[in-house]
């Protein structure tokens, strides 16, 4: 017998909302995903919940989101993180915040609602609490610097833009985590490929 969560993620349809001027890709939302469960969860009679908190995890700051969603099967609940960054340019700290909040909402919602091509290092879809400590504290072996989470967002969106395979694209780059991939490198080479993809119509 198929879930109720089963059918719900058959169904969903999530447009891609948004649109990066720069990058000119289009990209879906924390928001553009909730607007589209709304007609899907009055169907099954069924109710998702978006919640988040701040964690400290070794010396830095985590949100911490989790998306629930209550059926007649039961509850289901997929976990995502989101680091704040230190500091960033024309922001305040609840800005800060609250990007690192809407990043962590949205990959918990791709991960309850199997949205596979958003798939990001930051989104750890997990209910064991002590992976994500672990995923943390492994050492940076590729020695780059780890990217901001308006280049990962920027990345994600590319990558969701052009159907890039995850792991292929971080095994070009010999990366373990999208966070580590060389941002100039990479994004041009999404951009060239969502290019081409353009002019094939």
């Amino acid at each position: 017998m198929i879930s109720t969560l089963s059918k719900i993620q058959c169904e969903l349809k999530a447009p891609r909302g948004q649109f990066n001027k720069f990058g000119g890709y289009a990209y879906r939302s924390c928001e553009d995903i909730l607007e589209a469960l709304k007609t899907l969860l009055e169907k099954y009679e069924a109710v998702v919940t978006v919640s988040d908190e701040i964690v400290n995890i070794g010396n830095r700051f985590y949100v911490k989101a989790t998306a629930t969603i209550k059926t007649k099967d039961g509850e289901t609940s997929v976990t995502a993180y989101a680091r704040e960054a230190d500091t960033k340019k024309g922001m305040d700290e609840a800005q800060i915040t609250g990007a690192a909040s809407s990043y962590a909402r949205k990959y918990a919602l791709n991960g309850l609602f199997a949205i596979d091509d958003t798939k990001d290092a930051d989104a750890t879809n997990t209910h064991d609490k002590d992976e994500p400590k672990q995923e943390v504290k492994q050492p940076n072996t590729n020695k780059r610097p780890e990217l901001t989470i308006e280049q990962l967002n920027d990345l994600s969106g590319l990558i969701e833009a052009t159907n890039t395979n995850m792991g292929e694209f971080l095994s070009y780059f010999k990366a373990y985590e999208l966070r580590f991939v060389p941002y100039d490198k990479a994004k041009g080479m999404l951009l060239k490929k969502l290019d081409g993809m353009k002019k094939a119509g």
